[in-house]
This record gives structure tokens, sequence and C-alpha cells, in this order.
């Protein structure tokens, strides 16, 4: 209706007044929850276990191969973690994937899952020691000692810490002897790394990713599907962008009953890969059919060794033909 009285053709669209308390009802306690999700999203993202760590030889870890290890960050948080060595016999037993020219070894940087701290790694340290490697391994910020509180940006630059130790204090020559592994969401924080250190023009040796996402942005649109993720989601680790940038060897390993990170999440990670490293190896995809998330190493172990010991085979090859 217009000033004149007249009917302009336009209806006046009226939410009807018996609908309106119910709409109330039912939408205020929607935006409730979204806010709250919003605003406490990282303690649903990050399960740190906040405790002194403690001795090894109490983990189950040999004392005489096991050495504290800590580094500090850009932004002043102490890391502290272990750097657990193979014993000489499974070096020596070993083909020639652990073994560089001059008999160096491989270093395996380990980057952990979002839950509990490093004295729960001590399964996949020890497992990996039988290929003959040393695997560093450091809590991220505000995981068992500590101090800070855990982000994407934040484990970013754990990440660089992590490495600077590695290379300038573990027993290494170069950036090449260096294999970055993750698990789960530390595959978003190598994959990361391992971008930036390829730009940079310092590849690691390789990188190795369980069990990992395209992004925990997909991840988490998978379990909440009712939730607008992709708008809200502050930590995204966006490894579907960033691993084209990855240059280095890279083996990605998943179970296809995985139901935290679904199968189909890390074949997408994979094929966005390059096929080719910068040293002529192709890009590997290893599927344990029988295996979940959290059970690969029960699962599948014989399976998981086997596949991460040939990818240090072939990689020692290409360094042995350098």
């Amino acid at each position: 209706m217009t000033a004149d009285g007249k009917n302009d053709g336009r209806a006046a669209i009226r939410f009807p007044q018996r609908l309106r308390k119910p709409a109330l009802l039912l939408i205020v306690p929607t935006l409730a929850v979204l806010l709250m999700i919003v605003l406490l999203q990282r303690y649903l993202i990050y399960f740190p276990k906040k405790e002194p760590v403690i001795l090894p030889e109490d983990a189950g870890l040999p004392a005489g191969r096991v050495k504290a290890i800590s580094t500090e960050t850009a932004d002043g948080h102490a890391l502290n973690g272990w750097l657990v060595g193979a014993e000489p016999g499974q070096r020596d037993a070993t083909s020639k994937g652990t073994q560089q020219a001059g008999g160096e070894t491989r270093l395996l940087l380990y980057f952990s899952g979002n839950a509990a701290n490093r004295l729960y790694r001590v399964e996949e340290a020890t497992t990996l020691n039988e290929l003959g490697a040393d695997v560093a391994i450091f809590d991220y910020r505000g995981y068992g000692e500590n101090t800070g509180s855990p982000s994407e940006e934040g484990l970013a630059a754990d990440a660089r810490a992590m490495w600077r130790h590695a290379l300038e204090e573990c027993d290494v020559s170069s950036c090449r002897q260096i294999i970055l592994v993750g698990e789960s969401l530390g595959g978003g924080v190598a994959t990361r790394l391992a971008a930036e250190l390829c730009e940079a023009g310092t590849p690691p040796g390789g990188l190795v990713l369980r069990s990992t996402f395209s992004s925990l942005v997909d991840a988490g649109a998978y379990h909440y599907p009712w939730l607008p993720v992709r708008l809200f989601l502050r930590d995204r680790f966006a490894s579907l962008e960033r691993i084209p940038s990855v240059t280095c060897p890279i083996l990605v390993l998943h179970g296809r009953q995985d139901r935290i990170v679904p199968f189909e999440l890390g074949q997408r990670l994979f094929e966005a890969a390059p096929q080719m490293s910068h040293n002529g190896l192709a890009k590997q995809f290893v599927e344990f059919p029988g295996a979940d998330h959290n059970d690969v190493l029960w699962i599948a172990r014989n399976a998981y060794r086997e596949a991460v010991g040939t990818f240090l085979d072939e990689l020692g090859s290409a360094r042995l033909e350098e």
C-alpha cells in the first residue's frame, strides 16, 4: 500500500504470530551453540596431556639410547623432547635405506597428533628405531611440561624450532638426512614445514604422512556436516594447498577403515602432491585395509614397517647416486 492509499501490488510478508515463539526457541539456542563452538573450538581440536613426562626408562625406552632434548621457539616457549637412538645392531642389520654415504645415519623428526604427549608415542619411536633410524620427538607448546597453548600458528613455530634443533644439534650434516614424519594432525604440521623448507631451497630428505587429512576443514566438515565449519574454523591446516610446494620424496600411509580421518581425505592429499620429487622419486601411497586411525601399529605393524623401510631404502639409493 502506497502513501496515497493505493495498493502497489506487493504483499507485506508477515511471520505468523503463533510461530514466532517456537522459532525463537529454536534459533536462540542454535546461535548460542554456534557461538560457543567458535569461541571454544581449540578445546575441541587439541587434547594435550599437561604433565611432567616421566623418565624415558620408566616409559619402556632404553636409558642408554634416549637423550633428553630441548629447544626454544622464536616466541619464547621451551619445547622438551627425546632423541631415541637405534641400537647399533639394528643400524648395522638394516639395509642401505637408513645409511647415507660415509655411514651417516638418518634422523626421523616426528610430529605427533593432537592428543596426549610424547610419552604416548613410545611404540612409534621404537618401531621406527627397528628400521635403524634415530627418532627425535618433541612435545608441542601446551603439551607435557611445555608452556603456552596450541594453535596452528603456534605449532608451525614449534616445528621450525624443532627443525633448527635437529639440524644444528643432532648428528646430521645436512637437511637431506632428516625425514619429517607426521601423524594425524601432525601431518598438517609436517606438510607445512616441508613446504616452507622446499620453497626456501632446503628440502628435507623426505616426508612421511600417516593417517592425515587434506585439511582440518575437510575433516571437521565430515564429522559436523550440520555446522558451518568452513566459515568459522580458525586453525585450518590447509595441507591440500601446501603439498604442491613439497619437492622432496613423499610417502602417504592410511588405514582403509579410518573413522577419524576418512581414507578419502588421505587420498585427496596424495593426489594433490607432485608426481615426482626433485631427485626423481615418484610419490607413494600405501593403504592398510584393516586399520582404523589409532590402531595402525597393532593391525598393520609389519606393513607399516615395510612401507617406511622401503621408502628409506629408496631415499638411500637416490642419495648414493647423487
